[in-house]
């Protein structure tokens, strides 16, 4: 049986995904989920680190989702910062 790599991928789902995003948080890396409307999704943890910006408050990170809230909100949780 395969293991899952984090508390969030269903590996044997198409509908959650993984992903090297950019997170835009003023508050920092302190938050461990984030409204989609703050995520940009990339192809590679390269091409993320490529776009962060600390300074703007824009952090490179590993990224379940987008997954539907019981608000109904679409929200990604974090896996992991990448430094």
């Amino acid at each position: 049986m395969p293991q899952a790599t984090s508390l969030f991928t269903d590996i044997e789902s198409s509908v959650v995904g993984t992903s090297a995003v950019v997170v835009y948080s003023p508050s920092g890396q302190k938050r461990k989920r984030f409204p989609e409307g703050v995520v940009e999704v990339y192809a590679s943890e390269v091409d993320a680190l490529a776009h962060a910006d600390p300074d703007k408050s824009r952090y490179a990170a590993i990224a379940s989702g987008p997954s539907r809230s019981s608000e109904g909100f679409k929200l990604f949780y974090l896996v992991r910062w990448i430094e």
